[in-house]
C-alpha cells in the first residue's frame, strides 16, 4: 500500500518542471529500454545522448556535477526535532563571544580569526545539538576535526556551557603565564579539551579519512568495537587547494569509510581573497568528490531561494546561478540591489521578468543572507543525509558568507582573514541583529563585554540537556587511566646480546627480527600496529605477511600469485599490517591514528612505521610535527639510513640529515643504534617509557625514531660491565678501548677517543686498529647512540644551572678522565654529531657526509665523503698533530699512503 505521506518522485526536484507528461514519456522510454535489452544497453545509451548534447552545446553540468542547487529540496527537508528559536539564541550568544574574545586580544597584539566561525557557526551548532555524540556514548564517541580558524566560536560555546571562565578568554594566545588558550586546537596546550591538531592545513582531512579507516580497523580485529564512532572533518574551500587534503580520497570510497563526513564551508574565500575568482570552486569540488567515488551533498541556499526557483519556470536562474564566478558572487553580497538586478538579472530575458516579481528587499535578502549554510533546517538535512547514506564517505559543500552577522565592514570583504577587531558601534549592531540583552552600559571604557545568560538559564540548560543526551561534551579529549602494558618476556631483547657470531647482519633485520618475536607475545603482541609504505621486501618483512595478515576491508577475493611459497602475499579482514602502497603521507596519518588511540580510543596501540629514512622526514617532517602535537606514541623507523649506505641508488635516497631534521621535533626520541643490541635496548626502553612504567619526570607522550642500515656486518655481543644500558638510552657509552680490543698500545702512546653512531661505527672500529697497528695511537671507541638526546641533557643541565643547581650535563660525565682529544664520525652531515661540540671539554672535531649523494659503491662514497677508515686515520693524525703528539709529517705521510 502506498504511504501517503511518503515525498513523490516530483517533489524531489528542486526545480520547476514545466511539462510533466513529457518528462515522464523520457522517463517511460528509459524504463522500457532497461527492461527489454537490460541496464547495460540503457546507460548506453544515456550516455551517448549525453555526450550529444554536450557536442551540440546544450548547456548540461559536466557529468560529475549537477545544477548549482541544493541535493536536498525543501520538500525533502526534514524537520529540527530540537527548539529552533533556542537554538537560535544559543549560536548568538556563541557569535557574540567569540567576537569578543579575539577583539580583546587584539589590544595586545596576539591576533586571531573573527571571519570564519562567522561563517560557519550553525554548521557546527547543528552538529553540537543533534549529531556529535561524546566520550560517553557508544563506542568512543565521535572524533571531531575542528577547522583551526574557527577556535573561537568553539571556546565561545565551551564558555557558554561553563568549561571555560571569562579568565580564560582573556587569555586567548596569551599561554606562557598559565591558564591561557592555544590559538588553535591542540591537545598538547589544551589536553582537556583538543584531540586533533588541524592546524597546519590539509593535514586535518587527511588524518581523519585514517582515523576512519583505523576506527574500521580496530574493530575488524577485535580490539574494540567503535563501529559506532562517526568522523567529522570541517575544512575550509580555500584549504582543499592543500595536496594533502585530497590524497587519500580514494582510499576513503574503496574501503566504503560511510562512518566519514567532510564538512566544507564553502564561504568561497580564501585568506586573500576568492578561491576560485573566475571559477566555481563548489562545482569543482563536487567533480572532485563523486569522480572519487563520494556521496556529495550540497546545501547552497537558504529558504528565501524557494520562492525563486519556483519562479524558473524556463531554466534562466539555474543556468545564471551556474555560470556567474565566485568573486561574482561575493561582489553582490556587498552591492545594492539595483546593481544585482542589473548583472544578475539583466542577462537574460526570462530573468529580467522574474525580477519584475521581486522587490528589492526579496532580492537582498537571497542575495546578502540566505546560504544554507546559515541556515539549521538545511544544515540538519545534511547531516542527516550524511549518517543515513550506506556504503561510501560523505562530503557536504555548505555554502556561507565570511564574516556573516560581523556587519558590512566583514562580510565578504577580501581582508576579512586578516581583520582582528570591531568597533563598539559595531559590536552594539551586531547586538541588535542577534537580539541580545547587552545594554550600551555594558561597554564599559569601550572594551566590549562577554555575554552570558546565567549558568542556570534557559540557554544553557537546553544546551547541556542536548549533550548529556549526545554523550556527554564535544570537543573533548579524554585522558584514560589504562594500566601498564606488561613488559614483553626478556628473552626476547636478551637474545641480541650475545651478537651474531660470524653471521651478517643488518641493523633493519635486526629490528625486523625483533619485532617478529613482539608480536607474538601473548599479552602485547596483538597491539603491535606494524605499518609500511608499500617497501615490506625491502626490509626483509615479507615473512610477517602469512603470519600476521595485511588488512584489508574486503580480505582476500583472489588468489595470491605465490600461494604456494611460504611467505605468500595475504589479506585478511583482521589483518595486523597496515601496507599502504606508495605514500608516506598516508602511513604517517596511519601512525598518528594508531599512536593516540590509548586516548582516542582508551586502547594502547604500539605503531611502527617503518620506511626508507630519506622519504620519511623530509616529506613528512609537518606530520611528524602534527604527531608530536596529537601526543603520539610508537616508533618511526628510518631504515635503509645513512648517506652511503645505499648503492647504487644516488642522491635522491641518499639521506644524510634526517637526524637534523628530527632533532627539531621536541617530542621526538632520536637514536642512531650501530648494533643489533642496542636496538633491542631502545625499544625496551621505549616500550617501558610510553606504555609501561614511565620514570618520575619522564613524559610518555613522546616517540621514538630509529635509523637503521641496510648493511649486513658482524654484530657483535653486548659489552660487559655496569651502565652499558643506561648509556644506550641515555645517547653514549664507551664499547672498547685500545687495550680491550687486544691491539696493546706501547706505553704512553698518544691516545685519542673515537666518537661513531650507525653504520659509522664500523669505519671507526677499523680505523681504531689502523692507529695501532700502523701509526702507535691508542684508540677509544665510543658508540654513540643518540646525538640529539645527549644535546637535551646538557640543555637542560644548562637550564639547571641558571636556576641555581648544579648539574653536569651526562656527555660530560661519560668523557670525564678521558684522554686526549675527541673525534666524532657519523654517516651524516656533521651538523648531527656537531650537537653535542659545546660540552665536550677535550678538543673536539667530526667528520659527516655533508653535501650531495651519489651513486657508487659504499667504499667508493665514504672516500669520496672522506669518512672511511683511512679518512679517519688522517683526521685523528691531524688533531694529534696540533696539539703536538704526533709528528706534523704523519699527516701528509698517511694521506700519501691511503692514497687520499
Amino acid at each position: 500500500m502506498t504511504d501517503p505521506n511518503a515525498i513523490q518522485p516530483s517533489e524531489l526536484d528542486q526545480l520547476p518542471d514545466r511539462d510533466p507528461e513529457e518528462t515522464a514519456e523520457w522517463q517511460a522510454s528509459l524504463d522500457a529500454v532497461a527492461k527489454a535489452a537490460g541496464p547495460h544497453r540503457a546507460a548506453y545509451l544515456m550516455r551517448r545522448t549525453l555526450e550529444r548534447a554536450e557536442g551540440t552545446g546544450i548547456a548540461l553540468p559536466k557529468l560529475l556535477e549537477t545544477d548549482y542547487v541544493n541535493t536536498i529540496p525543501t520538500a525533502a527537508e526534514p524537520g529540527v526535532p530540537g527548539d529552533e528559536e533556542m537554538e537560535r539564541r544559543i549560536t548568538a550568544w556563541n557569535r557574540w563571544n567569540a567576537a569578543a574574545m579575539v577583539t580583546r586580544g587584539a589590544k595586545h597584539g596576539v591576533g586571531g580569526h573573527i571571519a570564519t566561525f562567522a561563517s560557519a557557526a550553525w554548521l557546527y551548532e547543528t552538529g553540537f545539538n543533534h549529531f556529535f555524540k561524546g566520550k560517553e556514548a557508544d563506542g568512543s564517541g565521535d572524533q571531531l576535526y575542528i577547522q583551526g580558524h574557527a577556535s573561537p566560536g568553539i571556546y565561545a560555546r565551551a564558555f557558554l556551557d561553563g568549561r571555560l571562565t571569562e579568565a580564560h578568554l582573556d587569555n586567548f594566545r596569551q599561554e606562557a603565564g598559565g591558564n591561557g588558550l592555544p590559538s588553535y586546537p591542540h591537545p598538547r596546550r589544551l589536553p582537556w579539551l583538543w584531540e586533533f591538531p588541524t592546524v597546519s592545513m590539509g593535514l586535518g582531512p587527511l588524518s581523519a579519512i585514517y582515523q576512519a579507516r583505523f576506527n574500521r580497523y580496530l574493530t575488524a580485529r577485535g580490539i574494540k568495537d567503535v563501529s559506532s564512532s562517526h568522523v567529522w572533518a570541517f575544512l575550509g574551500d580555500g584549504e582543499m587547494d592543500e595536496p594533502e587534503s585530497t590524497a587519500a580520497l580514494a582510499l576513503a570510497s574503496r574501503e566504503g569509510l560511510d562512518n566519514l563526513t567532510f564538512v566544507i564551508n564553502c564561504n568561497l574565500q580564501r585568506l586573500d581573497g576568492p578561491v576560485r575568482a573566475n571559477f566555481k570552486i563548489v562545482q569543482e569540488l563536487e567533480a572532485q568528490f563523486r569522480g572519487a567515488g563520494w556521496n556529495v551533498v550540497k546545501t547552497l541556499w537558504g529558504t528565501a531561494w524557494d520562492e525563486l526557483f519556483q519562479l524558473d519556470t524556463t531554466g534562466a536562474l539555474v543556468r545564471r546561478l551556474r555560470e556567474v564566478p565566485d568573486a561574482q558572487v561575493q561582489t553582490y553580497q556587498t552591492r545594492d540591489a539595483a546593481y544585482i538586478r542589473e548583472d544578475f538579472f539583466g542577462k537574460d530575458p526570462a530573468l529580467v521578468d522574474m525580477a519584475k516579481l521581486l522587490s528589492d528587499d526579496k532580492i537582498l535578502e537571497c542575495f546578502h543572507l540566505s546560504r544554507g549554510g546559515h541556515e539549521a533546517r538545511k544544515v540538519y538535512a545534511a547531516y542527516k543525509a550524511a549518517l543515513d547514506h550506506k556504503g561510501a564517505p560523505t562530503v557536504i559543500l555548505a555554502q556561507t558568507v565570511k564574516g556573516f552577522t560581523l556587519g558590512e565592514g566583514f562580510a565578504s570583504k577580501n581582508a576579512n582573514h586578516q581583520m582582528k577587531k570591531l568597533s563598539v558601534d559595531e559590536f552594539k549592531a551586531m547586538r541588535d541583529l542577534l537580539e541580545l540583552p547587552i545594554s550600551d552600559s555594558q561597554f564599559v571604557d569601550g572594551q566590549v563585554p562577554y555575554g552570558h545568560p546565567g549558568a542556570d538559564s534557559p540557554e544553557v540548560r537546553y544546551l547541556q540537556e542536548r549533550r548529556a543526551a549526545l554523550g556527554g561534551p564535544a570537543p573533548a579529549r579524554r585522558t584514560h587511566a589504562l594500566a601498564p602494558l606488561p613488559a614483553p618476556a626478556e628473552k626476547a631483547f636478551a637474545s641480541f646480546d650475545k651478537g651474531s657470531g660470524s653471521q651478517n647482519v643488518a641493523t633493519t633485520m635486526a629490528f625486523v627480527r625483533l619485532i617478529k618475536d613482539l608480536v607474538r607475545d601473548k599479552e602485547t603482541g596483538k597491539r603491535w600496529v606494524p605499518i609500511v609504505p608499500d617497501e615490506a621486501r625491502t626490509f626483509g618483512m615479507e615473512s610477517l605477511f602469512p603470519s600476521l595478515g595485511i588488512y584489508s576491508p574486503k580480505g582476500q577475493t583472489y588468489e595470491p600469485v605465490d600461494r604456494d611459497q611460504l611467505m605468500y602475499y595475504k589479506e585478511a579482514k583482521n589483518g595486523q599490517i597496515l601496507n599502504e602502497g606508495i605514500t608516506e603521507a598516508g602511513s604517517m596519518a596511519d601512525f598518528i591514528a594508531a599512536s593516540t588511540a590509548y586516548s582516542t580510543h582508551g586502547e594502547a596501540m604500539i605503531p611502527f612505521y617503518i620506511f626508507y629514512s630519506m622519504f620519511g622526514w623530509q616529506r613528512t617532517a609537518d606530520q611528524m610535527w602534527q604527531l608530536g602535537d596529537q601526543l603520539g606514541r610508537g616508533f618511526l623507523v628510518g631504515a635503509t639510513a645513512g648517506r652511503t649506505t645505499l648503492t647504487g641508488e644516488g642522491l635522491q635516497h641518499a639521506d644524510g640529515h634526517s637526524p637534523v631534521i628530527a632533532a627539531t621535533n621536541p617530542a621526538a626520541l632520536t637514536y642512531d643504534p650501530a648494533f643489533a643490541y642496542e636496538v633491542a635496548t631502545i625499544v625496551k626502553d621505549g616500550l617501558r617509557r610510553m606504555y609501561g612504567e614511565a620514570a618520575p619526570g619522564e613524559d610518555p607522550n613522546v616517540f621514538y625514531y630509529l635509523t637503521v642500515y641496510n648493511e649486513p656486518l658482524p654484530q657483535p655481543a653486548k659489552p660487559a660491565g655496569l651502565g652499558i644500558d643506561e648509556g644506550i638510552v641515555k645517547g653514549l657509552y664507551r664499547f672498547n678501548t685500545a687495550e680491550s680490543a687486544g691491539l696493546s698500545p706501547v706505553a704512553n702512546a698518544p691516545r685519542i677517543q673515537l666518537l661513531g653512531s650507525g653504520t659509522a661505527i664500523h669505519w671507526v672500529l677499523e680505523a681504531q686498529k689502523l692507529l695501532a697497528e700502523e701509526w702507535g695511537i691508542a684508540a677509544d671507541v665510543w658508540s654513540a647512540t643518540s646525538w640529539t638526546e645527549l644535546r637535551r641533557d646538557a640543555l637542560e643541565a644548562d637550564a639547571a644551572l641558571l636556576r641555581g643547581e648544579e648539574r653536569v650535563p651526562y656527555v660530560r660525565q661519560a668523557l670525564h678522565g678521558a684522554e686526549g682529544p675527541v673525534l666524532a664520525v657519523s654517516d651524516y652531515m656533521r651538523q648531527v654529531p656537531d650537537q653535542i661540540a659545546q660540552w665536550v671539554d677535550q678538543d673536539y672535531s667530526s667528520l659527516g657526509a655533508d653535501g650531495f649523494g651519489l651513486s657508487d659503491t659504499r667504499e667508493a662514497a665514504r672516500r669520496h665523503f672522506g669518512v672511511d677508515a683511512q679518512s679517519i686515520v688522517v683526521a685523528a693524525l691531524a688533531q694529534l698533530a696540533r696539539r703536538g703528539e704526533v709528528k706534523a709529517t704523519a699527516v701528509k705521510e698517511a694521506r700519501e699512503k691511503y692514497g687520499l
